[in-house]
This record gives C-alpha cells, structure tokens and sequence, in this order.
C-alpha cells in the first residue's frame, strides 16, 4: 500500500492560530485581533493573542517536526506582520521571523511550503474597504512580492489563498469568522471575485520574482459529494452535485475554481446569482486564470449522493450512528478517494491533499501521554482511500495532516484539538500524542503501515 516516489507526507498550521498576534512585536493587528474583541463571536472569549507562541517557540517546535519525520511543512505567513499597514512599510523583524523559520526547516531537511494568505487580513486595509475595496488585489500582490523576494531564494513551494468559501463566505455573508459582516450577496459576490484577482496576481508576482522555479497552488475548501454506491448511475450523480451551485451559500466549488481552471464563472451560478453576479472586467479571467502547478485542497469529510433517475440526485442523510468529530463534521473516509478524483477529472492538475484531519479532545492520561486512537482511526480510513485513489491513476503528490500541533481554532476557540501534538496553553508544554508517533511510523513506511 506505499505512496508513489515522490509523495510528499507533511503538516499544516496557519500563522494566527499559532503564532501569537503580531502586535506583541511591533506588527499589525488583523481582523482576527478585531474579531477576537467582540463579545460573544469566540467560544469561551479566546483569542490568537498568545495561541502556541510559535513565534518565539519555533525552534522547539521544528524539532517536534523533525521527530515526527515530516517531510513538508504548510504554514501560512501573517500578512500583518510583514506589512503593518498591510501595504508600504516593511516590519524588518517580522519578515525577519519568517526567514530564520525556512533556515531551520531545510537544515531539518524539511521542505517549506508558504500559504500567503490564511485569513488573517490586515486591519488598517479592512477598514479602507478590505476585499470589497477593487484596490485589494493590487495591496495583495504587493505583499506577494515582499514575501517572494526574501524567501524565493530557498522556496519553492508557494500556496496563494486558503478557502475562500471560508474567509469571504463564513466572514462577509454569514458573519461568524472575522471579519464578522453580514454583507448582501451583490457584496459578496464582488469581495470574492477581488479575492480571486488577488489569488491571479500574486500568482504573476511569484513567479515574476521567484528567484528558482516555483511550483505554485490554490488551497480552496473541496466541497467533496461520493456516491451512495458505485452504481454508475450514483457516480455520475455524485460527479454532477459536486460541481453544482444550488444555493447562494458558500458552499460551492466551481463558482471559486472555474474562473482559475476554465476561465470563467460557471453557467448555473450565473443564473443563480443574477444581477447580484460581480461586474467582469475585460481582462479579468486573464489575470484570475494562471496557470498553477498543483491543485490544492482541503478535505474533511463527504456527502452522499444518489441518483433520482432522467438525471437527477438527492443527498442522502446520514445515519443517526454516522460518526462525528468534535466539530460535529461526519466521518467519511470515501471523501480522499471520490474528492481527488472528481478534482482530477474536472480539472486535470496534480492533487495535493493541502489539509484533511481529526478535531477532537485529547488530554494527557495518568501516564503522562496523550493517548488519540480516534485520530488514528480517522488517519487510516483516510489514507487508505487517498491510496486507492492514487492506485486508480489519480495523480496525487502529497498529503498535510492539519494540524501540527493543536491551536486556536478560529471562532471554536480552544475548545477542540486538530494536533498531532498536545499543546498545555498554560505552560506551553508540547507532548507528541500517539498519533504523532504513528505518522512517524505512516511516513517510514510510506504508507505500507497502512495494511495493519
């Protein structure tokens, strides 16, 4: 059951789940510290103010990488640190941080992936409009170039935007991510599109600065239906709810991926979404259409479908006994498999799993040790399907467990924990769950401890 040469085993994290805000060093505030601020809007009142203090703990925690065996690691630079501002001045120690970070990781023989963008969007340009502001894409992309030119000469792995559905549709639709708006869907409609000419222009920027060859992606929310068996009939119908828009929620993948993969917006959101669609500029598709190297995405779980007949499809609930995560998200090992291949045949790029793991509550036992035998369930049902999926002719070329370590989880707060290492927010103390130990052992093997 081993992985393809070349497949890249890592893990992800995202700078202000983890970090610590960047003002504590001269940085910016984010719409997260703005977020952070509200009643009511995080459980329990938790904010990313200190979080895992990576920013000063990072050389232990590379060292936790290292042990673990990782082979790759996703983490997301914070915009705000880098650009107090979010455009202009530079903060030298905060891009400082970000360069003594790579030094470590490739001297752990750990290759460095960088997400530009991870939700954390800068204050000061939130309150000049942010994303509804058609100058967004521009102070994107000149942040791309700053990040770019300091660290491209050892990166060459670049990642643009993490899930749009999430930062424009949880944040300026639905109200419940920072920056907390309840926008109407003509508003919507128009960050996202800004969204996606910021993802199309720093693209330009990276690969106009990168100073090696750089191989470059997308990281959106997969939206993954399976079918309720492997009757044709409830494959295609699958095949056909998963590259649907039904709903003007943001739950949908082709209205954020077609305008990248087959420059432009996808016919049924079209007459979905009326009027209320955003305004194309003649050369919009141009720019938002670059070609990328890899197809990232993040995969949690799955909805099953099946056929109706003359074409058509339901959802089928799920059972009472399905299983759940902490986050109440369903167990659906089906999605690594029916996720990259739906991807793949739409789109024809290279699959990267850029997030998939397990929310749940883990605690240290009388032992000392933190014992998460779910998580390695929920890891081996996963993989397992990723691997049929690959042997099936899918090319898939790396997999991030989400998360490294357990850490702020956005408006859940510090309630559940996605790590594979334990982290006490009081003392900063790391222990390396048991899952830790059996990636470790996942990775050795590349993939044949899978078969146990």
């Amino acid at each position: 059951m081993s992985f393809p040469p070349g497949f890249v085993f890592g893990v992800a994290t995202a700078s202000y789940q983890i970090e610590g805000s960047p003002v504590r060093d001269g940085g910016g505030l984010s719409v997260w510290d703005m977020f952070c601020r509200r009643p009511g809007k995080v459980w329990n009142g938790d904010t990313g103010h200190i979080a895992c203090d990576h920013y000063h703990r990072w050389r232990e925690d590379v060292e936790l990488m290292k042990a673990i065996g990782v082979q790759a690691y996703r983490f997301s630079i914070s915009w705000p640190r880098v650009l107090p501002e979010g455009v202009g001045r530079v903060h030298s120690e905060g891009i400082a941080f970000y360069d003594r970070l790579v030094d470590a990781l490739l001297e752990a023989s750990i290759e460095p992936w960088v997400t530009l963008f991870h939700w954390d969007y800068p204050y000061e340009l939130y309150c000049r409009g942010g994303w509804l502001n058609p100058d967004s894409p521009a102070w994107f992309a000149d942040y791309a170039r700053v990040v770019v030119r300091k660290l491209s000469d050892r990166v060459t792995h670049w990642i643009t935007l993490n899930e749009p559905q999430c930062f424009i549709g949880l944040g300026h639709q639905l109200g419940t991510h920072a920056p907390g708006d309840q926008l109407g869907l003509t508003e919507v409609l128009r960050a996202g599109h800004h969204a996606l000419l910021a993802h199309g222009h720093a693209v330009q920027a990276i690969r106009a600065e990168s100073r090696k060859a750089p191989a470059v992606g997308f990281a959106p929310v997969g939206v993954t239906k399976h079918p309720a068996t492997e009757d044709p009939a409830d494959v295609e119908a699958a095949r056909s709810a998963m590259f649907a828009v039904q709903d003007t929620s943001p739950w949908s993948n082709t209205w954020w991926l077609d305008p990248i993969f087959r420059s432009g917006y996808p016919e049924d959101g079209l007459r979905l979404f009326g009027s209320a669609a955003p305004t194309i500029g003649p050369s919009d598709f141009e720019v938002i259409g670059q070609p990328l190297d890899f197809f990232g995405v993040n995969i949690y779980n799955s909805q099953p479908i099946r056929a109706t007949g003359e074409g058509g499809y339901e959802a089928v609930p799920y059972s009472i006994n399905m299983a759940r995560t902490t986050y109440g998200w369903p167990v659906t090992p089906e999605a690594l498999y029916w996720g990259p291949r739906f991807f793949w045949e739409r789109y024809r790029l290279p699959i990267v799993i850029t997030e998939t793991g397990l929310g749940n509550t883990d605690w240290p036992s009388e032992d000392g040790c933190v014992h998460d035998p779910q998580r390695v369930d929920f890891l081996k049902r996963y993989l397992r399907q990723l691997h049929r999926a690959s042997a099936d002719g899918v090319p898939v070329h790396g997999c991030f467990h989400w998360s490294l370590m357990d850490n702020f989880e956005w408006n859940e707060g510090y309630r559940m924990r996605f790590g594979l290492v334990y982290v006490n927010y009081d003392t900063q103390e790391r222990i390396l769950k048991d899952s830790a130990q059996w990636y470790r052992s996942l990775i050795e093997s590349r993939g044949a401890s899978l078969e146990a």
